[in-house]
């Protein structure tokens, strides 16, 4: 996904909100107390999505974080047709308008505190409410929509449904800029932005659309009041997202041990984690799959530290199959001690098996932990003899599925043919920063 496609979405949400702008200021508000409203509950979602302990000055252009309350108060608006039996008659750029302003509002206390906006979060607030009110809107204003469907359940049946297409939009504005941004192949990161809509996607056009109802039938009471489930899933959201932060840090705190004993080469494990879930994007593997790989490659030394002595350089990949089994097993063994996810102790355990016998994790990680182990070494030629030594491998070691995918990542980060492999760059996620945080994750069952 190139950037043109990135600035062609924020070209055509700036054009939106500078039609909407005009409009509204050129024709003046209709029906302020509701815009007012409605503009509040979108400002207290925004400012309730961040975090005011979030450091100064860091960027929020990666900034995920799920808001509910702001997305649901956003389409609730759109979708609104009266305010206790009474008609509405804001239209869409009158929509784009207040929902702009609003987050702009909310966003004031990050900005003063160094923490701006994300631009892209903000394109899709704009392209996805604009979408729903077009929808709506004009079918509500010509009257068609209430002498074909009345006010009763095909109206409801009509707002989900126009809801379900407004979500479908919302995920395929999300994966451009992640695509733009990562380099990984667009069709897993849109399969991922699907997979979430059965989660909190779900709860936010439920609450959009009962708002929409609700405030059409009691009136701009309604909003607080049903406002407050989805503002406490927020806050939950954010208490989540901070155990699994602790725990990612602490598992990567302990991935160092074996770098500071000297058993392994410095940033060994950040490496191999790094390449391992830019291999797994390619292969189309899940956020769950993701966290789980991301944990075991961080850990999949782990078992060096039950030997006397350190292998030398580090390197497991060279050593016998016999002397590789045990130092895995020794691994997935401290790795249920620690009291990590199931799934993260077999891939551990079972890496050094031919990977036939091997999940895909598993996998993954060998010939990730074998590509940093030749291209860090003394092999002549760095990161394409690395390579060519793993196509040899594929008969029994090394699948060539997992092969090929771990060659065009290193082509699209620019690392192949960089002798030492490992000083080049890599556009792929760190290990302990996601880049979509609060989405489908794997909640820890050891500690946090």
């Amino acid at each position: 996904m190139s950037t043109a496609t990135v600035w062609a979405v924020r070209g055509a949400a700036g054009a939106l909100t500078a039609a909407g702008i005009g409009h509204t200021l050129w024709n003046g508000v209709a029906q302020p107390r509701i815009a007012l409203a409605f503009g509040l509950l979108v400002a207290i979602g925004e400012l309730a999505r961040r975090d005011p302990r979030e450091p100064p000055g860091r960027s929020a252009a990666g900034d995920c974080r799920p808001a509910p309350l702001g997305c649901a108060g956003a389409l609730a608006y759109a979708l609104l047709c009266q305010d206790a039996g009474r008609p509405t008659q804001h239209g869409v750029l009158q929509v784009v308008a207040v929902v702009v302003a609003a987050a702009l509002v909310g966003a004031v206390p990050h900005v003063a505190a160094g923490r701006g906006p994300a631009l892209d979060h903000v394109a899709r607030r704009v392209l996805t409410v604009a979408f729903a009110a077009a929808c709506f809107q004009p079918l509500h204003h010509s009257g068609r929509l209430t002498d074909r469907l009345g006010h009763g359940p095909y109206l409801v049946l009509f707002l989900v449904l126009l809801l379900g297409l407004t979500a479908l939009c919302d995920a395929v504005l999300a994966a451009v800029p992640a695509a733009a941004r990562t380099g990984w192949p667009y069709g897993p990161l849109l399969r991922d932005e699907l997979r979430s809509l059965a989660g909190i996607g779900s709860a936010i056009c439920a609450t959009g659309v009962v708002m929409a109802l609700g405030v059409a039938g009691a009136g701009l009471w309604a909003l607080p009041v049903l406002s407050v489930p989805l503002l406490v899933t927020q806050l939950s959201f954010r208490r989540i997202s901070e155990v699994r932060t602790t725990y990612r840090q602490t598992i990567t705190s302990l991935a160092r041990a074996t770098e500071i004993a000297g058993y392994t080469r410095p940033g060994h494990a950040r490496r191999v984690a790094a390449l391992s879930c830019a291999v797994g994007r390619d292969l189309g593997l899940s956020e769950r799959e993701l966290t789980v790989l991301e944990y075991a490659a961080l850990m999949h030394d782990i078992g060096q530290l039950a030997l006397v002595d350190p292998v030398p350089g580090g390197a497991t990949a060279p050593l016998p199959d016999a002397d590789r089994r045990r130092i895995a097993e020794l691994g997935g063994e401290v790795a249920r001690q620690t009291g990590v996810p199931q799934e993260v102790a077999v891939v551990v355990a079972r890496q050094a098996e031919p990977y036939r016998q091997q999940p895909l994790s598993a996998r993954i990680v060998r010939t990730v932990n074998a590509y940093d182990d030749l291209a860090g070494g003394d092999l002549p030629g760095g990161s394409l003899a690395a390579l060519e030594q793993l196509r040899l491998g594929t008969a029994h070691d090394y699948q060539p599925a997992v092969v090929e995918a771990l060659a065009r990542v290193l082509q699209r980060g620019g690392r192949v043919g960089a002798p030492g492999g490992r000083r080049a760059g890599l556009r792929g996620p760190r290990p302990g920063r996601r880049t979509r945080p609060g989405r489908a994750g794997i909640a820890p069952s050891g500690p946090g």
